[in-house]
C-alpha cells in the first residue's frame, strides 16, 4: 500500500479500465478483481462508469477494500458548480455512496474553482481523496495557490518511452503521489520485445510487462496496468516478488524519447 498526504492508503499497482465497450469492461474489472486488484481506475469519459460500479457491487469483494477512481472531464467553461454537478453524475452511474479518489483529468477551465469544488465534495465525505491527472508542475503550482489541500496524486502518462522523471521527481519532493497511465505504452513501437527490456525480463524469470510496471513502483510511481486478457491481467500484478537493480532501472531510463505517445492529449 501506498500512503497518500491525507492520511489515505492506495494499492501500489491498480487496474485502468479505459475500455470502451461497456461489456468488456465490466468483464475486465470483475476478472481483475478476483486476480486481486483492488484499484480500479476509470472515468467519465471513458463511458464505462455504470459498467465498472455494477462488476464492483457484484463482486464478492467488500466495497471497503476496493479503492474507486473516477475523474471529472473538464472544458473550457468549467467551473465550481459544473465540477459539482459532473461528480454526482458520475457517483449515480457508479452506483456509489462514494468513491476514493476524484482527479481532474485534464487541466482546462478555471482549475482554481474545480479544485474548490473538489476540496468541498471531500470535506462531505464523497469523496476520500482528491488529486489531478496530467498537470504539469506549473499546474499543479497554480492550483496551490489557492487550495487549502495539496492533491494526493498527479496521474501522468508515464513509460519507458516517456519517463517523466523530473515530474515524478517534482511530485515526491511536495508529498504528492504519482500515478501512471499507459504503464505499458499500450504496446506501441514494440515494446515488448525491445532488447533491453526483454534481457531484464529474461534475467529476472518475468515478462517485460512485469519488468516495467516494477520499474515504476521502484521509481515511486502507482502504476495502472490494463487489459481485458484474464492472464495477462493476473500476470502484470506479479511484481512484488523481485527488484530490479539500479544500474537495470538506468537502463530503463536511457530508452527515454522525451516525447509523448499522446501529443495534445
Amino acid at each position: 500500500m501506498v500512503k497518500l498526504n491525507d492520511g489515505q492508503t492506495m494499492p501500489a499497482i491498480g487496474f485502468g479500465a479505459m475500455i470502451y465497450s461497456a461489456a468488456a469492461a465490466k468483464r475486465a474489472v470483475a476478472t481483475a478483481l478476483t486476480s486481486g486488484y483492488r484499484l480500479i481506475d476509470t472515468a467519465e469519459t471513458y463511458g464505462n462508469e455504470a459498467a465498472v460500479g455494477s462488476a464492483i457491487n457484484e463482486s464478492s469483494v467488500p466495497r471497503d477494500q476496493i479503492f474507486l477512481t473516477t475523474k471529472l472531464w473538464p472544458n473550457s467553461r468549467s467551473n465550481y458548480k459544473s465540477t459539482t454537478r459532473q461528480f454526482k453524475q458520475s457517483l449515480r452511474r457508479l452506483g456509489q455512496d462514494y468513491v476514493d479518489l476524484y482527479l481532474i483529468h485534464e487541466p482546462y477551465g478555471d482549475i482554481n474553482e474545480e479544485w474548490r469544488a473538489l476540496e468541498d465534495l471531500q470535506a462531505a465525505g464523497l469523496v476520500k481523496s482528491i488529486g489531478v491527472s496530467n498537470f504539469s508542475a506549473q499546474q499543479l503550482e497554480q492550483v496551490m495557490t489557492t487550495a487549502k489541500v495539496t492533491p494526493a496524486v498527479d496521474q501522468i502518462e508515464s513509460h519507458p518511452w516517456y519517463n517523466e522523471n523530473e515530474l515524478v521527481a517534482y511530485c515526491r519532493e511536495h508529498g504528492i503521489v504519482p500515478e501512471a497511465w499507459s504503464a505499458l505504452a499500450e504496446g506501441r513501437n514494440n515494446i515488448f520485445h525491445q532488447p533491453t527490456l526483454t534481457a531484464i525480463a529474461q534475467r529476472h524469470g518475468k515478462s517485460v510487462a512485469q519488468v516495467i510496471l516494477r520499474w515504476d513502483v521502484q521509481r515511486g510511481l502507482v502504476p495502472l496496468a490494463k487489459s481485458e486478457n484474464p492472464t495477462r491481467i493476473a500476470e502484470n500484478q506479479d511484481i512484488f516478488d523481485f527488484s530490479l537493480t539500479n544500474d537495470e532501472i538506468e537502463q530503463i531510463n536511457q530508452l527515454d524519447t522525451g516525447v509523448s505517445l499522446y501529443p495534445g492529449y
